[in-house]
């Protein structure tokens, strides 16, 4: 039992700024206070992204000014004295493709502590950008949209029982009806919270009365 998913395809920005491996440090540098961004993808061939430069790449030149860097440290050092993007620059770089699930994308952002990716076709061609406030947009979706979906993707399910409905207020999803299962419960909950745009679910469900 699963709620349609948006994918990234749905909410990542189609025009990206990108740098290909020559761009020079100050002008990364100047890109990123121009248009307000913490990382820029670098392309080479016709749009093939091939490493990302961001904020903290930048940054270990001012970290490391006059300062000995301890053995672990050599490698990220190494970036201090980078003046070109194609050496300052992550690689391989981390990247998703449209048809990801929000979730998906989260989870990358989430476990490698970074704020953009790079949104990749099949061959590694830069389709488009997908930021943090990006997969925030669900929680802009108007309530109704919201309960109108849990009715058809959760509640309209054959195997659900009937009788049951929603409300949603500020993103919080409310069911009422009565349930003679308890067991289901728990069931119910995951799947409306699956639904986007979802803040909390919330159960005013009363036990079915026997005839």
């Amino acid at each position: 039992m699963s709620a349609s998913h948006h994918t990234v395809g749905d909410v990542m920005t189609h025009t990206a700024i990108a740098i290909g491996r020559d761009a020079p440090y100050k002008e990364i540098v100047a890109l990123m206070d121009q248009w307000k961004v913490s990382a820029l993808p670098v392309l080479e061939g016709e749009g093939r992204v091939v490493g990302v430069v961001s904020e903290a790449d930048l940054l270990a030149k001012e970290e490391f000014r006059g300062v000995e860097p301890r053995p672990e440290e050599v490698a990220e050092a190494a970036k201090a004295g980078a003046v070109r993007a194609g050496t300052l620059m992550s690689s391989p770089a981390l990247s998703v493709q449209a048809d990801a699930t929000l979730a998906e994308a989260a989870r990358i952002m989430a476990r490698r502590s970074v704020k953009r990716l790079p949104v990749v076709n099949d061959v590694g061609m830069l389709e488009g950008i997908v930021s943090r406030s990006d997969l925030l947009k669900v929680f802009l979706r108007d309530d109704d949209e919201i309960a109108a979906e849990i009715r058809h993707s959760v509640l309209g399910r054959p195997a659900m029982p009937v009788g049951l409905d929603v409300t949603v207020t500020e993103g919080v999803a409310t069911l009422r009806g009565q349930l003679s299962d308890r067991s289901l419960v728990p069931l119910l909950a995951r799947a409306v919270a699956a639904v986007e745009g979802v803040v909390d679910v919330r159960m005013a469900l009363d036990a079915q009365k026997t005839p």
